[in-house]
């Protein structure tokens, strides 16, 4: 059984608000009362409403619940971009309120390694870091459909370079965007949040051999 549906269904084994023994709800699940610990942690930790008796067990106190939603990529990376920016922004209860909501998607995330969902790690990413580069976004989608060339100065030095924005992407909470670098002649992915600066600038680009991101795409898949 996968994690996620585990703790799904010892949530619904909690949640008539009696008392359960970690042995019992082993049992139940087909685990040991080692894993039902691990997971009874994960739950408290995540700010589902549980808690232990020793000698007695456990059990769920009284807390709005949904029922199970079936996310796309683009849905959870749209959840996260708000968590973040409240995460970040918003007042004090909001920002607990924020992380505490994105350490309960962390916990029913997929496990398996390499799935899409995992590389997210809602529930331990600083907030700031991914929050960093939101401003240049609508800048970076904006110069993507109109085929803009931007300059982009990027901290860390090496001095400001002309590039050609050619699709955004979203791994493991960081922001990145492929483009096309005239500076240096050659693709190149970078960072959001590490952008510095940057600037619109007057002259578009046009699809050329050697330049577009299908060839950048079969680069890196070794076509």
């Amino acid at each position: 059984m996968k994690r996620a549906d585990r703790l799904y269904d010892l949530l619904q084994i909690l949640k008539d608000g009696r008392m359960h023994r970690a042995e019992d709800l082993a049992r139940a699940l087909g685990v040991t009362p080692r894993t039902i610990y691990r997971d009874m942690d994960t739950l408290a930790a995540s700010g589902v409403p549980v808690e232990g008796e020793r000698g007695r067990g456990y059990r769920a106190r009284a807390a709005v619940t949904l029922p199970p939603l079936n996310l796309t990529e683009p849905e959870l990376e749209a959840l996260h971009l708000a968590l973040a920016v409240i995460g970040e922004a918003g007042e004090a209860p909001v920002r607990s309120a924020a992380r505490s909501l994105a350490a309960k998607i962390d916990a029913v995330l997929p496990e398996e390694t390499g799935s899409a969902a995992q590389r997210f790690g809602l529930a331990t990413y600083p907030f700031a870091e991914a929050a960093r580069g939101f401003r240049f976004m609508p800048r970076l989608r904006a110069a993507i459909r109109a085929r803009q060339k931007l300059r982009a100065t990027m901290a860390g030095g090496g001095g400001a370079r002309v590039i050609r924005p050619l699709r955004l992407d979203f791994w493991g909470r960081v922001w990145s965007c492929v483009v096309w670098d005239e500076t240096a002649a050659d693709f190149a992915t970078l960072r959001v949040d590490r952008i510095e600066d940057l600037a619109v600038l007057p002259g578009l680009f046009v699809d050329e051999p050697g330049k577009r991101l299908e060839e950048f795409e079969a680069r890196g898949s070794g076509r």
